[in-house]
């Protein structure tokens, strides 16, 4: 069989080389030559010849209703953020930082779907997962672990060889040979193929190592190509570099249906799952996790998470309200306000963007008197949850004032409002729905545009301003 002819193509301006080069001739830039395959002018020809046939097969081609339908993964948390389940055919690529939980929430996922499938038949519909990383037996301590504790908690009480016979339908893949894979895939048919990782295959089309951008991009491509001509879903597990963007090319991201990410401090037992891209849902969902000894455990109610460990006896502590999607989460925010030992004081903030802090400390600096000019101000929103939006900024800026005047926020009492840099206190978007989960989760006290116009009037309310 001859070899595939490659070339090398700059990054930037498109020249191609037949040699790899550190600087690209036509642009000067450097590190940007990435290796792809050549097409012959024989395959060219044949591709011609083949267009015909499509174009008349096309119209014939009709989904099956189980193609038309999405594609739980058994996870409530994980369907929300892909949009309702996984469509037929879909790539999701699944990104975070090492040992964050990728693996275990994909190999969950698989053995869920394996004990909760209802077929009568079993023998023809199995689920792949490439091995490229773990050895199957490190994969099955994994899958133990699981079994263990979902086994402890059924009141069905699964008999051992029922679960393995459902067991048997998962498949491992230890080759790293994107090729093969595919010709797996073609032959098996399965429900689902995982991929861990995708800078793990290779192609011997190309000479470049796993993980560079020629492979990782001709991989990713075939992939996709077989997954959507044959309605496959296919998760692929992507690394991270140091800045924690998906390693590769950014054309990576283009290539695939769904980019989710998986965050969270990895000495905390909250993981968060966001779509980046999702192209058959929205973007703006989150998931909650938590890490627990089996794994990954699903967080149905995340607001009495959030605050379960809420210290309302100490001062600089306020419960805010955030929006991610169509969900209402309340969240802790603490505020710590000290005296300055520099000419310059400093804003630090954990999950609260630095930009917002010193917006606020000016606002109350100049509209409530609070004299910030002179102490360390530092934020931070509990849980590791990252805050974005403006609707949390009334809050953040009572538990500045109440860290600075030392006393404490009344029980039961929740912030919702943006902050101008005139000091008044602005509307927010679904401000009912934010209502209803503070009322439901019994807080009684709820501060927003509705009945405080103004930041002061709002540390007036609670004797929050300097005498």
């Amino acid at each position: 069989m001859p070899k595939t002819q490659t070339q090398f193509v700059c990054q930037q301006c498109g020249a191609a080389y037949p040699k790899w080069q550190g600087r690209c001739n036509e642009c000067g830039e450097w590190n940007t030559l990435a290796e792809e395959t050549q097409a012959k002018a024989g395959d060219k020809k044949a591709i011609r010849r083949e267009v015909g046939d499509v174009l008349t097969k096309f119209p014939e081609v009709k989904l099956t209703e189980e193609g038309k339908k999405r594609f739980s993964t058994t996870f409530a948390e994980l369907d929300r953020v892909l949009g309702g389940g996984l469509v037929p055919g879909a790539v999701v690529l699944i990104g975070g930082e090492p040992g964050i939980g990728k693996s275990t929430l994909l190999t969950q996922t698989c053995v869920s779907l394996l004990l909760n499938d209802q077929r009568s038949k079993k023998d023809d519909w199995p689920i792949l997962y490439v091995a490229g990383e773990e050895s199957p037996r490190q994969i099955s301590l994994r899958i133990n672990r699981y079994l263990d504790n979902a086994q402890q908690k059924s009141s069905k009480a699964k008999t051992s060889k029922k679960t393995a016979d459902q067991l048997s339908q998962l498949s491992f893949v230890n080759s790293t040979d994107v090729d093969e894979l595919v010709e797996v895939i073609r032959q098996q048919k399965p429900r689902l193929v995982v991929v861990d990782s995708i800078q793990a295959m290779t192609t011997e089309d190309l000479t470049g190592a796993g993980g560079s951008i020629g492979q990782l991009r001709e991989c990713t491509e075939r992939l996709a190509q077989t997954a959507k001509a044959l309605h496959i879903p296919m998760f692929l597990v992507g690394h991270v570099t140091k800045e924690g963007s998906i390693a590769g090319p950014k054309v990576l991201e283009h290539i695939v249906d769904s980019v989710i990410e998986i965050s969270g401090e990895r000495s905390g037992q909250l993981r968060l799952v966001r779509a980046l891209k999702n192209r058959f849902g929205a973007t703006d969902e989150v998931g909650v996790f938590q890490h627990v000894e089996h794994g990954l455990k699903e967080v149905t109610n995340p607001s009495e998470l959030f605050l379960e460990d809420q210290n309302t006896d100490t001062p600089g502590n306020a419960t805010v309200c955030v929006m991610e999607g169509t969900r209402p989460l309340l969240i802790e925010v603490q505020a710590l306000v000290t005296n300055s030992q520099l000419a310059m004081p400093r804003r630090v903030g954990r999950g609260i963007e630095l930009s917002r802090i010193q917006v606020l400390s000016a606002v109350l600096q100049k509209h409530a008197r609070l004299p910030l000019g002179t102490n360390d101000v530092f934020l931070s929103a509990a849980g590791g949850f990252r805050v974005t939006e403006p609707a949390v900024d009334l809050g953040l800026a009572v538990a500045i004032a109440s860290s600075l005047k030392n006393k404490k926020i009344p029980q039961k009492t929740v912030f919702i409002g943006e902050v101008g840099l005139l000091g008044e206190v602005r509307k927010v978007n679904y401000l009912d729905r934010r209502i209803k989960e503070a009322k439901r989760l019994g807080f009684k006290t709820i501060i927003s545009r509705e009945n405080a116009k103004s930041v002061r009037e709002v540390l007036k309310k609670f004797d929050l301003l300097k005498n």
